[in-house]
């Protein structure tokens, strides 16, 4: 008899996503291997996804001046959490974020804007190189600049804009979304958008930035979302290994996707019974594999409360 042995089955390094980016107008669900390597899969509107949840999910680290910085510990990351990193990774990359205004010293130019959230329109600053990709990002359903200069005139101007007009900075995630539901019409949206911008034409700008007012973008055509709206019947639970999601992609907004799931659910009377609303953040470190796409996903589901209702799915509508 032979003493060969049959070579053991290897599994292949996974690669996890890590998350939905935006780019040239563009979605993409990025991926990391173990190696450090991105490669990114592009979700345009009608394309089919099919995943399916390995056995853990594990923190991908975080950015550090312009490169991967793999999690030390390689920590294991609830289900439950919004995004695929951990408290220690995410204390550390808030240190040089200039969203969290711990960075002052960044050399580039940045932009005033003003984005329309439906009920509301928020102030924020963006990196002039990064052009509408910010916007896009956050999920605005229009907007436009404003001015444009150093980081810290930037700043000063945002606050500005907080103190005199009283626009917010940031917006929830929940009204967001329920913006989505009747997003109204590019000409109402424009005409908002037109009405601050004149309020913010009698402020004292401050030095450093020039005042730059653009004409307003409507980003719905790039994400996909129609003039009538979209109302998901579910949302996507914290996912366990075993399971998948698979579904046509008809929306994909910030860092969410809408899924057309055939028999998903019966169609209320302000919902769309076969769409799903997926937050990627919760795919956001876990060994994912492909799926066969026109097999039912078996990833559990939660309902969504149409506006106004107090039912699973609710969430609180605040601004954070």
């Amino acid at each position: 008899m032979s003493d060969a042995r049959t070579p053991p089955r290897t599994t292949p390094p996974a690669w996890r996503p890590t998350g939905l980016t935006w780019s040239d107008g563009g979605a993409s669900l990025e991926w990391l291997s173990p190696a450090g390597a991105t490669r990114s899969s592009a979700l345009e509107v009608g394309a089919r996804l099919g995943l399916t949840v390995g056995a853990d999910r594990r923190c991908l680290g975080l950015w550090w001046d312009g490169r991967r910085v793999p999690c030390v510990a390689g920590a294991r990351i609830d289900a439950a959490a919004k995004s695929g990193q951990c408290e220690s990774c995410a204390a550390i990359a808030r240190t040089r974020s200039v969203a969290t205004d711990t960075t002052l010293d960044d050399p580039r130019e940045f932009r005033v804007y003003l984005a329309h959230h439906g009920s509301v329109v928020k102030a924020g600053i963006t990196a002039s190189a990064r052009g509408q990709n910010r916007l896009l990002e956050q999920g605005a359903l229009s907007s436009l600049f404003l001015s444009a200069g150093t980081l810290v005139s930037a700043r000063r101007c945002e606050s500005l804009l907080t103190a005199a007009l009283g626009l917010p900075q940031q917006v929830h995630t929940a009204r967001k979304r329920l913006a989505r539901w009747a997003p109204g019409t590019t000409a109402a949206r424009a005409t908002e958008l037109a009405a601050v911008v004149g309020r913010a034409a009698t402020l004292d700008w401050p030095p450093g930035q020039a005042w730059e007012p653009t004409e307003p973008a409507d980003h719905t055509p790039a994400y996909g979302l129609p003039e009538a709206g979209l109302a998901p019947a579910r949302q996507l639970d914290p996912l366990r290994p075993g399971t998948t999601v698979t579904g046509e992609v008809i929306c994909r907004i910030g860092r969410d996707l809408y899924l057309l799931v055939p028999g998903l659910g019966a169609p209320g009377p302000t919902t769309s019974g076969d769409v799903l609303l997926v937050d990627t953040g919760l795919l956001e470190g876990w060994d994912l594999t492909r799926a066969d796409p026109e097999v039912p996903g078996t990833a559990s589901a939660s309902p969504v409360a149409a506006p106004g209702g107090t039912g699973p799915g609710t969430e609180q509508d605040a601004l954070f």
